[in-house]
């Protein structure tokens, strides 16, 4: 699966998200944010040697059930999922090696 690039505004229900199988990344966080802006050629970069790994960028903010299901207060927020279960979870991640290790924990 290729790294998504948009962020998403139709986010999916959090079961749909449990019942995923294989794993999976949600980057919450929002088009705007300077820090998400940031983290983009490192998350890119952690995706390339992953390309197997789902990628799902949801836009989040103030009322959005998915980011307030996973207790998501800062952006960027990476959650690693395997089988629909969060295995860890990265907050305005500052290395690519740190992302590129959640990844390989969840392949």
């Amino acid at each position: 699966m290729v790294m998504t690039q948009q962020y998403e505004s139709k986010e999916p229900l959090r079961e749909a998200v449990d019942a995923t199988a294989g794993p999976l990344v949600l980057e919450f966080g929002t088009s705007w944010c300077g820090y998400c802006q940031a983290a983009q050629p490192l998350i890119e970069r952690a995706f390339v040697q992953h390309p197997g790994v789902g990628h799902l960028k949801v836009e989040d903010g103030s009322g959005r059930p998915l980011g307030r299901s996973f207790r998501v207060k800062l952006w960027p927020t990476l959650v690693f999922l395997k089988d629909g279960q969060e295995v860890s979870r990265l907050v305005r991640p500052g290395k690519a090696e740190d992302i590129e290790a959640a990844l390989a924990a969840i392949v």
